[in-house]
């Protein structure tokens, strides 16, 4: 879906309060306030749109403003959301936790809409902006809220792969067939978490080459019979020669218990399965089983919580929400 949002669609005097209503819609609950340098109707900004399947990709242009999340509105919307700001134009800063972000062009920075947080700009901007489900973040990196608000370079490493792949999405993404769109979100989100990894508050003790070498083995594993109903930690640990205390301590530095992640893993292989035109044939419950859930009411149920909509929704809008 791509669809843009402009003040020129309303009265001059209107412009301010239809902006916000853009903004709480696209995003989450939010105030804004102008800092105006000349008449109240002088007030400008567009969004335009792009949803991917559990990605939303935003192009935001507009004047000077001051942005805040407040409890107030984290308790009228419960929404729970992360998202990027990656500065495309001007200057940005972006507060949450006790820490400031200063964005230059290049620069990106996180923030959670589950804690107040506050956006300001001094000028003219342009921004793009993620927003991605929370529970998809936390299952790849721990500790997120002492990641917030801290500015990530784009000009190295995995930043600059970041902002020159979303650059380039931002010309061919509405011609994304809805697999395709999957692979290229999931593939965002991959880049994403490498560049927040660089930062010093997510860098932990690197793992012994033993404990690398069971975890890569015991993920494998799991890959490979996700199929399997069976499949539990209790079975690993008797085909791979491993306790199941040792597979718990293994998994010590992950965001997911070896529980959680199979869980994980198989709501993601049924969201690409979902989206597969050779899978068009299965039904929702037929592509579950198949991915070793064994109740068809508990998976409807998991994945809306994962995803924000049933599988049946999720497969009709191309993973859409």
């Amino acid at each position: 879906m791509n669809r843009l949002l402009s003040t020129d669609a309303v009265p001059r005097d209107q412009r301010l309060a239809y902006w916000t209503d853009m903004i709480c819609n696209i995003y989450v609950q939010l105030g804004c306030d102008p800092v105006r340098n000349g008449p109240s109707g002088d007030f400008e900004g567009s969004i335009r749109q792009h949803t991917l399947p559990a990605l939303d990709v935003s192009v935001v242009r507009s004047g000077a403003q001051s942005v805040m999340r407040t409890p107030g509105h984290i308790a009228r919307s419960s929404d729970d959301y992360f998202l990027v700001g990656i500065q495309t134009r001007g200057h940005g800063v972006v507060r949450q936790d006790g820490r400031d972000a200063v964005l230059a062009v290049g620069d990106f920075a996180l923030y959670d809409s589950t804690r107040p947080y506050q956006l300001f700009f001094d000028d003219a901007f342009e921004q793009i902006v993620l927003k991605l489900p929370g529970e998809r973040l936390r299952s790849e990196l721990r500790d997120t809220e002492a990641l917030t608000a801290t500015a990530v370079s784009g000009r190295e490493g995995a930043g600059h792969l970041l902002i020159n792949m979303i650059g380039t999405l931002r010309e061919d993404i509405d011609a994304l067939q809805p697999a395709s769109a999957l692979a290229v979100a999931n593939g965002v989100l991959s880049i994403l978490v490498a560049g927040l990894q660089t930062l010093p508050a997510a860098r932990s003790p690197s793992l012994s080459n033993l404990t690398a070498f069971h975890l890569a083995r015991i993920k494998r594993r799991i890959d490979a019979q996700l199929g399997d109903a069976g499949l539990s930690v209790g079975s690993l640990a008797a085909e791979l020669g491993l306790s199941a205390s040792q597979i718990h301590r293994v998994f010590k530095s992950e965001p997911l218990t070896p529980a959680q992640y199979i869980w994980e893993r198989r709501l993601e292989a049924c969201s690409r399965d979902l989206l597969e035109p050779r899978l068009a044939g299965r039904t929702v419950s037929e592509i579950a089983y198949g991915r070793g859930f064994n109740d068809a009411a508990h998976f409807s149920r998991a994945f809306r919580e994962r995803f924000g909509c049933a599988p049946r929704e999720w497969r009709l809008g191309g993973g859409r929400q």
